[in-house]
């Protein structure tokens, strides 16, 4: 059999296209000071994706769109993080108590009482979490993703979040990594295999058309 019958009838392996459905909601991944702070082990130099996350979070609450923010957070000696935390050194930083000014959210991206913070131990924002029950029961379809890093826990929620039925949409400008190309090569990788990458002013006008439509 020719390696052509197995393609779609547009010639494409990979790379069709997941429109959007009319629920979404923002999941803000882990954008706290340790990747802001210069001589943090995690220190990444992401403020534009800082700034643009602000702006993200602006859109998103005057859209008034269920908010989820995640962070990290260790039990003393990283009892509760398993390998991940035994290969990942830096992630002492995450130790309770031991660092806190790390730990705190971004300047600028502090959760609202209306928005959900969910503390994860592992690279997924739905591993061992509730955040996919969550946005079933308030029947999310669609999921915009931002935050650290690319590479990393953005790739590993972007990959849960399809694999649990959401569509994920990955906002490029309000996602982040220490080197441009691992940052690059994963967003080209998620675009062709899980998600849609779309910029922030595409999330606005999608965002202001759904808005139109609600009485």
């Amino acid at each position: 059999m020719s390696p052509k019958s197995y393609v779609d009838a547009t010639g494409r392996a990979f790379g069709a296209t997941l429109e959007p459905g009319v629920r979404p909601a923002l999941l803000m991944i882990d954008f706290v000071k340790a990747y802001l702070v210069a001589d943090s082990p995690l220190y990444a130099g992401v403020e534009a994706v800082r700034d643009a996350c602000e702006e993200l979070l602006r859109i998103c609450r005057q859209a008034r769109i269920p908010i989820v923010h995640t962070n990290v957070e260790y039990a003393p000696g990283g009892l509760n993080g398993g390998v991940f935390f035994r290969k990942v050194p830096a992630l002492r930083c995450f130790e309770r108590g031991l660092y806190p000014q790390l730990t705190e959210f971004a300047t600028g991206l502090e959760p609202q009482p209306d928005e959900l913070v969910v503390t994860k131990q592992y690279a997924s924002a739905f591993f061992a979490t509730s955040i996919a029950s969550t946005f079933t029961a308030l029947h999310v379809d669609t999921v915009l993703i931002a935050g650290l890093s690319t590479s990393g826990c953005v790739r590993a929620s972007v990959v849960d979040c399809c694999q649990h039925g959401f569509i994920p949409l990955v906002v490029r400008e309000a996602v982040g990594d220490r080197a441009s190309g691992p940052h690059e090569a994963n967003l080209f990788d998620l675009q062709a295999k899980y998600a849609e990458v779309v910029t922030l002013e595409r999330v606005r006008a999608w965002l202001d058309a759904l808005g139109s439509r609600q009485p």
